[in-house]
């Protein structure tokens, strides 16, 4: 079971990133549309903040399904997302009735950014924080036979 759990979240990062480019090749009100057209914008102005930094989140907690946080592979890790964010931004630039502007793309980089800053002052630099001992004890549990 505890390997299934580990296949299902390395996968997790690419499946998303799969999701991502799906919503990203539909207009922007393919799924929901909210009556208020300012609350529509807003709403979906802000997922940039979070979007892509789940996308990273989903790389940090594949790593710790390995045992392999590292802050080398987490730097990685957010390089690859930012740099999705990115590619995304320039796919939707294709798209009929989507755009593609750099405040977007760097709405996805402020979204990496600030997880990447929380995993690493807690899980690299505070041992004794409860975020760090949850991690940790995550990668221990998924390590046990």
């Amino acid at each position: 079971m505890k390997k299934l759990l580990t296949y299902v979240l390395t996968a997790a990062p690419f499946l998303y990133m799969i999701l991502i480019w799906i919503m990203s090749s539909n207009p922007d009100d393919a799924v929901i549309r909210f009556p208020d057209n300012q609350l529509d914008r807003f709403i979906k102005e802000s997922l940039h903040l979070i979007e892509f930094g789940i996308l990273y989140g989903l790389f940090v907690v594949a790593l710790l399904a390995h045992g392999k946080l590292r802050f080398t592979l987490n730097f990685t890790a957010a390089l690859i997302a930012v740099f999705y964010g990115f590619v995304d931004e320039i796919h939707q630039s294709f798209v009929p009735y989507r755009s593609a502007t750099m405040i977007d793309a760097a709405k996805d980089l402020i979204g990496v950014t600030v997880l990447f800053w929380i995993v690493n002052r807690t899980y690299f630099k505070k041992p004794d924080h409860p975020l760090t001992r949850k991690m940790k004890t995550f990668e221990a549990y998924l390590k046990k036979d």
